[in-house]
């Protein structure tokens, strides 16, 4: 008889390419994990893995097999999650991926008091700029900037008119002053965010006649981490260019000064995205709200 959590160890595995890595997120003994694969491929008659000392991959049968084990684990996961909507409690675990500046600095009390009003939930914050993949990487739900290109995620609107501003510390603008124009840009020190080796040295900016006009940027440092960023533009280091809600208090306590307020910024929507099939998740409900409430109260961005 197959064991549903030696199906939950064959998905985790073949998601993290490691049945060491997997034992440690179940808090497990590699040999353990090794053990639950073997039992599972017996019960089946395939090999999933083929393994090496220095790799582990699936075989084509693994391939063929995987997409069924996750139907099943789903289909687990939506029953014990529907006798959870039928009580007011929530249960269970909650795994949450955020940007860095925003989870650290928004997400993380609030996320906290989410936890204190539902004392049955485990909640599991990712923090990292990388983007998570709701479908391979320990996560549940993913909150990001942006719109999506992956039509199976449903994409539930956190804050749907935020838009990046330029901003830079007094320090900064009373040592180069403060640019006039876009063109302005190109001759001052401009704090850079890099993603997956890309920096992203063109700034977009919305035009009256629709379009976008992009500036090239360039500055002395750049960094893959966003709260890296804005820190460097607080301590006078540069120009940012920068999501609102990552600035906001920053702006409102004087440790930045918006720049160019004539010029709209580039509409950067956050959103909550998850697997159409856990749309209807209590917690996932609930979360979103909670969350959706909470931004909404921040008031508009200027």
């Amino acid at each position: 008889m197959i064991r549903f959590d030696d199906l939950g160890l064959f998905v985790r595995s073949a998601a993290l390419g490691s049945f060491s890595r997997a034992a440690r997120e179940a808090d497990l003994l590699p040999g353990q994990v090794s053990a639950a694969i073997g039992r599972l491929e017996r019960e089946l008659g395939i090999r999933l893995f083929a393994r090496s000392t220095r790799s582990l991959r699936l075989t084509a049968e693994g391939e063929a097999y995987l997409p069924y084990a996750r139907e099943v684990l789903e289909t687990l996961r939506e029953g014990r999650e529907r006798l959870q909507g039928e009580s007011p409690e929530l249960r269970g675990v909650l795994q949450v991926a955020a940007p860095s500046d925003l989870g650290r600095n928004l997400l993380l009390p609030w996320l906290a008091e989410f936890r204190q009003r539902h004392p049955g939930l485990t909640l599991r914050l990712y923090v990292s700029d990388q983007q998570a993949d709701v479908y391979r990487d320990p996560v549940d739900i993913a909150i990001r900037y942006g719109r999506s290109q992956d039509d199976s995620l449903v994409a539930l609107p956190l804050a749907p008119d935020n838009r990046r501003l330029l901003a830079a510390a007094p320090a900064y603008l009373a040592r180069q002053g403060a640019p006039r124009s876009l063109d302005d840009l190109s001759r001052h020190a401009c704090l850079l965010y890099q993603l997956h080796g890309r920096t992203y040295d063109k700034w977009s900016f919305p035009q009256a006649d629709g379009g976008l006009r992009q500036v090239a940027v360039s500055g002395p440092l750049q960094s893959d981490d966003a709260e890296v960023v804005r820190r460097w533009a607080v301590a006078g280091e540069g120009i940012v260019y920068k999501s609102w809600l990552d600035m906001r208090d920053d702006l409102q306590r004087g440790r930045l000064v918006r720049l160019l307020p004539e010029q709209p910024g580039e509409p950067l929507p956050l959103q909550l995205f998850c697997p159409h099939r856990r749309q209807f998740s209590p917690a996932v409900r609930q979360l979103h709200g909670w969350l959706a409430e909470r931004f909404a109260a921040l008031g508009e961005q200027p």
